[in-house]
């Protein structure tokens, strides 16, 4: 199959942020008719290195024919607000992709792509596809934020079908992907400070939406997916599919005692019986792996926590969608093994466990750690970057499970400020920033006074790690290694 023309002959390119995604980028135009200009101020490589100069981004778009802009460039960056004012469309990564699709193995169409956006659980719920995907036999990769970047997936003709996790950076210069299937999980205050409002924010989230060809899955406790749902341009006949912790409804996937239900892909539409049938998925069993650290139910088996479950709904939802068999849903859910630091268990020592949810980082994801664990068991170890988000709701509805708090971070403020004000009789134990090389072993003694036998010591720390690491996985790996050192 011969590839549309993406690009005229001699199209000069502007790439905009030379890491993981912008080198993806530059990789894939190569070899095609087209000049190429990188901007990155970090990058010794970088053909420009000044583009935050408004007078250097202005010549720089100058006469481009396209931007091709990373996820960490905001919109208010200068080389972006320089293209918009000459008139030179901006793409994200995801929409060159799409544009460079090529077919799959055996002359047939490029592979479908299943999405998911939300504030919190992509990661895990788009790597929770894939192994579903892979247990129906298709050639399934997690791709996007996650993993490999999508412009690279795209241009692999191997692959059946792609399990693509996108952030609302991603979305934002999105303009004509048209999923098989799209999810949006969830929606809590995030990345304010690139977005500039909620409002941008959430409408950024809605995009994934757009020309959704078979159905846009949304969370039936979050009424913002929903709506994004009833206000979404999709093509004729997609359905709308809620998850749910609570008995599905029609055209729903939920739970009965502890088994997970298909109210939405069980039968034909149109189908006599369709209202009053369904088709089992699996049970919690099924994901009892995966709550490590979590509090003990009857008979000692873990609680899965209601998140986990939520994300293992809208991942089947997503699977079903593309066709998948209920039996594939329960073998793919069995054989699934999160990533690292997300509710993983690092220790149990004198009868208390330690927990690494570094992945945790914002308030949304925070509160869904917290609520896995017995009220007054938790020593939690928070603080980051806040990116313009208040954590007061957060400390409001989960400190009926803290016995204590650790903060780190540079700017402590927000999170002591929050417990002061929802939480005053918590103890609190504010690490000094300044040594950042000791930060977190000092934490991590600082947390082990405050334990009782019983407790769980908890990172999930509500903000972004680079204040004080590289990484969150970087934060994580600080945690478990200071709580190995005990």
């Amino acid at each position: 199959m011969t590839e549309p023309q993406v690009l005229p002959d001699g199209a000069r390119v502007v790439v905009a942020g030379l890491g993981v995604t912008g080198r993806a980028v530059v990789a894939a135009l190569s070899g095609r008719a087209a000049s190429v200009v990188t901007v990155d101020g970090r990058a010794d490589d970088a053909d420009v290195r000044d583009g935050d100069d408004p007078a250097v981004a202005q010549r720089v778009v100058a006469g481009a024919d396209l931007v091709v802009a990373s996820p960490g460039w905001a919109p208010s960056t200068p080389l972006l607000t320089a293209a918009r004012a000459a008139g030179v469309p901006v793409w994200s990564e995801i929409e060159l992709a799409w544009r460079l699709r090529v077919a799959r193995a055996g002359a047939r169409g490029p592979a479908p792509w299943l999405a998911v956006t939300g504030t919190n659980g992509k990661t895990t719920t788009v790597e929770m596809l894939a192994s579903i995907l892979t247990a129906a036999g298709l050639r399934a990769a997690a791709v996007g934020n996650v993993g490999t970047p999508v412009v690279e997936a795209a241009q692999d003709p191997s692959l059946d079908v792609l399990a693509v996790e996108l952030s609302s950076f991603q979305l934002h210069h999105t303009l004509t992907t048209s999923f098989e299937a799209a999810a949006v999980l969830n929606v809590a205050a995030d990345h304010l400070d690139w977005h500039g409002s909620l409002d941008a924010y959430v409408a950024d989230k809605g995009r994934i939406y757009a020309r959704a060809q078979v159905a846009c899955v949304y969370n039936v406790a979050d009424p913002r997916t929903e709506q994004l749902v009833r206000d979404a341009d999709v093509t004729e006949g997609a359905l709308a599919v809620g998850f749910t912790l609570g008995a599905p409804g029609p055209g729903q996937l939920g739970v009965v005692e502890d088994v997970l239900v298909d109210r939405a892909f069980h039968a034909e539409p149109g189908a006599r019986d369709r209202q009053r049938t369904a088709a089992e998925l699996g049970t919690l069993a099924d994901l009892a792996h995966l709550a490590p650290g979590a509090v003990a139910g009857t008979g000692g088996t873990p609680v899965v926590p209601p998140h986990v479950v939520a994300n293992a709904l809208a991942a089947a939802a997503l699977a079903r969608a593309h066709g998948v068999p209920a039996s594939a849903v329960r073998d793919g859910l069995r054989a699934f093994r999160p990533g690292a630091h997300r509710i993983a268990r690092v220790r149990e020592l004198d009868g208390v466990a330690w927990v690494d949810d570094s992945k945790a980082t914002n308030a949304h994801a925070a509160a869904a750690s917290l609520a896995a664990y017995a009220p007054g068991t938790v020593v939690w170890v928070a603080g980051g970057l806040a990116k313009g988000a208040s954590f007061d709701a957060l400390v409001a509805d989960r400190a009926d499970r803290l016995r204590a708090a650790v903060v780190i971070g540079v700017d402590q403020e927000p999170i002591r400020g929050a417990l002061a004000r929802h939480a005053p009789e918590i103890p609190v134990v504010a690490v000094d920033p300044g040594d950042t090389g000791s930060v977190m072993r000092r934490a991590v003694a600082a947390a082990r006074d405050l334990a009782r036998p019983g407790d769980t010591v908890l990172l999930a720390p509500a903000g972004a790690s680079m204040d004080q690491f590289a990484s969150y996985a970087q934060r994580g790996e600080a945690f478990a290694t200071a709580v190995a050192e005990l």
